[in-house]
């Protein structure tokens, strides 16, 4: 029950105790009216009857005397007293409304009449006595019956002096009786008004409020400095302090989850700064190797507890391959083919973000199926690659959404690492051929010459022209000549694969620089070049081309030139290959030597 419900039947038990006890008072202090009206009531009967009383006795007396000594003072006193007595009958008539009960009225109307009988004797007697027959008047007044009417009217007004007596007595013992009985009954209910009051202060006051109050107290003291790890008294009364005990249970859930919400606020924001680095270093990244290092190293920071692994869509052959994996996720990073990833063909993440029944993908392992997570890379609506995920649960459902911008930003990351590369194999290596241009040569030329010149080391440059090359494309064709060259640069790119690097130095012009190398070496080198194309037999379009020559000229540092015109003596030592009827190796010593 409610505190203010208590109150409330307390305070009204003690308004109703309170004016129950002010009645009773009322109550007894009427039973001492009654009390005081019957003493009242006595006195008054007893000052008329005694009235009565002695003026009949007077009045006979009177009557008597004046036949004896026929005085006339005493007919005059008579007469007096009969007025007097009359009114004092009149007076007793009126005594039922003073509240005399019908026996007592009896009584005292019997003895008045006995009264006026007497008085008509006396009157009798006077009258006689007018006449001259004063004995017949004196033994009226001297008779026996006389006086034994006389001695009844005092017997009658006696009798009722005894039963006004009686009653005014018990009026008397009941009103005090009554008035102790309700002065004890109204001070039983000011006691009870007491002991409810005590019982009010004791028992609401003290254990139904100031208790509970002292240890609400302390858990809201705790929860205003946010320590969320109180647990708030269980009151369950219906009152206002099982209000106060639940308000303070919600108030402890908000608190709990605000401060659960500021955490993933937090975490959110922590994540996005990674996120924000991770694009960061993602732009400085200047090949693939760097952008994998880049996502093994922020991916479990983005994700933690979610191991993964890291996809890349291979061409040739046309497989994903794993280039990075992190926290050892379950299975063997084997290659897979794109169409087994729903991920990868569906072209979003799987399985679907409501986490209803879907099928799992077939790369991954069975056992894991239920815990996983794969984010395509996307980038221009192509595929490039994969995030697989693991260990996913419940609790890093709401990351999803930054692993899907870990995805989009490696993916292009990759995008762009491709576009770069391509763009720079444009710029650097010749379309026709795949070997290295002009471009590139001037700075591979200008890191050998100087590690070179830092190690005291050779390095030689072979300077190769195909011979009449305008001849086969006057007599074949450009599209003849074209693939004279590529099959001319196939062999130079197979004998220098492992010991230098060649370039489409221009037209049908090639150029090999070979580090570590002599005169004597690179020498080597350019014969099996020169038989390797030589001993090549070329066909286009179903047509026999024939044998091609090719001329060579060989220059070396720093045992020919020194560093700045190394390519100029190579050149001027092909230039005399050709002078000399093309189809040989001229070395720039030779020039030197003759």
């Amino acid at each position: 029950m409610r505190i203010a419900t208590i109150t409330n039947w307390a305070y009204g038990a003690t308004v109703c105790l309170t004016i129950a006890s002010g009645i009773v008072m009322l109550m007894a202090s009427n039973a001492d009216n009654h009390e005081r009206q019957a003493v009242a009531q006595r006195q008054v009967f007893d000052q008329l009857t005694d009235e009565v009383d002695n003026d009949a006795w007077a009045q006979s007396d009177l009557a008597r005397l004046y036949v004896v000594s026929k005085d006339p003072d005493l007919l005059k006193e008579y007469r007096q007293r009969e007025t007097r007595l009359k009114n004092v009958e009149q007076r007793l008539s009126k005594l039922k409304d003073a509240g005399a009960t019908e026996e007592e009225l009896a009584l005292l109307h019997e003895g008045v009449l006995i009264v006026d009988a007497l008085q008509d004797e006396q009157q009798t007697a006077l009258n006689s006595m007018a006449q001259g027959d004063t004995s017949h008047a004196m033994a009226l007044l001297y008779s026996k019956i006389y006086e034994q009417e006389l001695d009844r009217a005092q017997e009658r007004i006696d009798h009722f002096r005894q039963l006004l007596d009686n009653r005014a007595r018990n009026a008397i013992d009941d009103a005090t009786q009554a008035s102790r009985t309700l002065r004890t009954l109204s001070e039983v209910m000011v006691g009870l008004t007491a002991l409810l009051f005590l019982f009010v202060l004791g028992f609401i006051l003290k254990r139904r409020v100031l208790r509970p109050v002292e240890r609400l107290s302390d858990v809201i003291h705790r929860l205003a400095s946010q320590d969320y790890a109180v647990e708030p008294p269980n009151f369950n009364q219906i009152d206002e302090i099982g209000d106060m005990a639940q308000a303070i249970r919600i108030f402890r859930e908000n608190g709990l989850i605000r401060q659960r919400l500021e955490k993933e606020r937090d975490a959110s924001w922590a994540i996005r700064e990674l996120l924000a680095r991770m694009t960061q270093r993602l732009q400085g990244c200047e090949n693939f190797d760097d952008v994998v290092k880049v996502a093994e190293l922020f991916a479990p920071n983005i994700a933690p507890g979610v191991s993964g692994r890291l996809f890349i869509l291979d061409r040739e052959p046309w497989q994903m391959r794993c280039v990075a994996e992190w926290l050892s996720p379950q299975g063997a990073p084997t290659p897979f083919h794109p169409d087994e990833c729903w991920a990868v063909r569906r072209g979003q993440s799987h399985p679907p973000v409501h986490g209803e029944p879907d099928i799992g993908c077939y790369h991954l392992p069975g056992s894991c199926l239920n815990h996983t997570l794969c984010v395509p890379l996307i980038a221009q609506g192509e595929a490039i690659g994969l995030l697989s995920f693991q260990n996913v649960s419940e609790e890093t459902v709401p990351w999803r959404a930054y692993l899907e911008l870990m995805a989009e930003a490696l993916g292009l990351a990759f995008a762009n690492q491709r576009l770069r590369d391509a763009l720079l194999e444009k710029a650097l290596y010749d379309p026709l051929t795949g070997l290295r241009n002009r471009h590139h040569l001037d700075d591979t030329l200008g890191t050998l010459l100087g590690h070179a010149m830092r190690s005291q080391e050779p390095l030689s440059c072979l300077m190769i022209d195909i011979d009449h090359f305008k001849l086969i494309n006057d007599r074949f064709g450009h599209e003849a000549g074209d693939a004279v060259i590529k099959s001319v640069a196939a062999i130079i790119q197979r004998v220098v694969r492992d010991s230098g690097t060649a370039f489409r130095y221009g037209g049908e012009e090639f150029l090999v620089l070979l580090s570590n190398m002599d005169e004597e070496d690179a020498s080597r080198v350019a014969t099996d070049i020169y038989n390797g194309v030589r001993e090549m037999a070329l066909r286009f379009a179903g047509t026999d081309i024939g044998h091609v020559d090719v001329s060579i000229g060989v220059a070396s540092y720093p045992e020919h030139v020194q560093s700045d015109n190394l390519l100029r003596a190579a050149d001027v030592a092909l230039y005399r290959a050709k002078e000399l009827g093309r189809a040989r190796i001229v070395s720039f010593g030779m020039l030197e030597a003759g």
